[in-house]
């Protein structure tokens, strides 16, 4: 399922450059992630870099939009053509 960033942003910062996607970006007042690129880091990391980083835990998954493994894998090789995924 893709990730969302929850009201607890403090628009820092520390999450746009860590995601691969390059999903996630500077809203109204919070950082906001684009769920048609986030692909809660598959492909790339074994975790999801915006959580990590966030000193607040505003990234959360997004139960409104539950993706398998498969189907994240495959958004983020549409999102990568040609090249191989770090994760699987």
């Amino acid at each position: 399922m893709a990730y969302k960033i929850t009201d607890e942003c403090i628009s820092c910062g520390a999450c746009e450059p860590e995601c691969p996607n390059a999903a996630i970006k500077e809203g109204e007042t919070t950082y906001v992630i684009d769920p048609d690129k986030c692909t809660e880091c598959i492909g790339a990391f074994e975790s999801s870099q915006c959580a990590e980083v966030c000193p607040v835990s505003a990234p959360q998954p997004d139960p409104d939009r539950k993706e398998s493994r498969e189907v994240l894998l495959g958004k983020w090789k549409k999102l990568h053509p040609g090249e191989t995924p770090k994760t699987t």
